[in-house]
């Protein structure tokens, strides 16, 4: 029996974790602080695994990791920054309309393209995924956070460019550990400059203890993800993946009181329907794609 299922909700509950810890971290800490932190014990992380593994961190294409972590690692700040200041499963379901981006992306190059014929379910998910969106929005436009609300779909959109730089990469013949690597040598980096405008701030216990949280809970998560799309069935994983807002929801209403409206709920449930049928629908068009649309950037 494939471990594959298991593996997948474990990283389904291992992100909505991260987003957790992020969230409490921003209380003592500032995204850039949080993105250097996640990134730097990623990249120790990743380093002790591939040497471990007698693997090697070289790579051929320098270049595409630079592009694939700029779009990236923009999308993680302004996830973690989005994760601070919006109820915890807004922020995580918001990151989640990357599939929704995806199948846009899709329509706007069949058009370019000049498609006589697009697909009229595609265009389906993607407007039930926007009207997601609008429901989940409503409520924070009501608590003068809409601002927050748009930095987190922005995330969600730079997340499926950066998607369809690593399927690039793939294609070029890196493996999946190389690629996260780097992308956590961009955090690091990228944390690192922007601490030189926003400053560090005083180290607690508990903060940092909240800083290594994040970083240990996103690499095993990502690893676990990554794994279960190796010996998994696609689809199956892309269902399992969505429970991740399932436990950042349960995570916001226990632990931080987040109100709970039904147009919330509605347009969560909305984006999850939208993201399965855009997966389902790119996966019948290239079905020897298993690459994941919805990690952590």
């Amino acid at each position: 029996m494939s471990r594959a299922p298991l593996q997948m909700v474990a990283a389904a509950f291992l992100f909505a974790t991260m987003g957790l810890c992020v969230k409490s971290a921003s209380s003592y800490y500032h995204t850039a602080e949080i993105v250097f932190y996640r990134g730097l014990v990623g990249a120790l992380m990743l380093a002790a695994i591939t040497w471990h593994r007698g693997g090697s961190l070289r790579t051929a294409v320098p270049a595409m990791h630079f592009w694939r972590s700029l779009s990236g690692v923009a999308a993680l700040c302004m996830w973690f920054y989005a994760l601070g200041k919006l109820p915890l499963a807004t922020a995580m379901t918001l990151n989640y309309m990357s599939s929704v981006w995806m199948a846009l992306f899709l329509l706007g190059g069949a058009i370019l393209l000049g498609g006589s014929r697009l697909d009229g379910r595609l265009i389906a998910a993607v407007l039930c995924g926007f009207a997601g969106v609008a429901l989940i929005l409503r409520p924070t436009l009501e608590q003068e956070q809409l601002w927050h609300g748009l930095v987190g779909l922005l995330s969600g959109m730079l997340s499926a460019t950066a998607y369809l730089q690593v399927t690039a990469l793939g294609r070029a013949g890196e493996p999946e550990y190389r690629v996260v690597f780097y992308f956590s040598l961009g955090g690091v980096t990228a944390g690192a400059l922007a601490m030189l405008v926003t400053g560090t701030s005083p180290h607690s216990l508990v903060g940092f203890g909240w800083l290594i949280a994040v970083g240990v809970s996103a690499t095993l998560a990502q690893l676990l993800m990554t794994r279960a799309y190796a010996t998994g069935k696609p689809l199956v994983n892309a269902s399992l993946q969505y429970l991740g807002i399932v436990f950042a929801f349960l995570y916001g209403v226990l632990l931080f009181d987040d109100p709970v409206t039904w147009m919330a709920v509605a347009g969560m449930l909305l984006i999850v329907l939208a993201g399965l049928a855009a997966t389902f629908l790119r996966a019948r068009a290239a079905p020897a794609t298993t690459t994941s649309t919805t990690t952590e950037t």
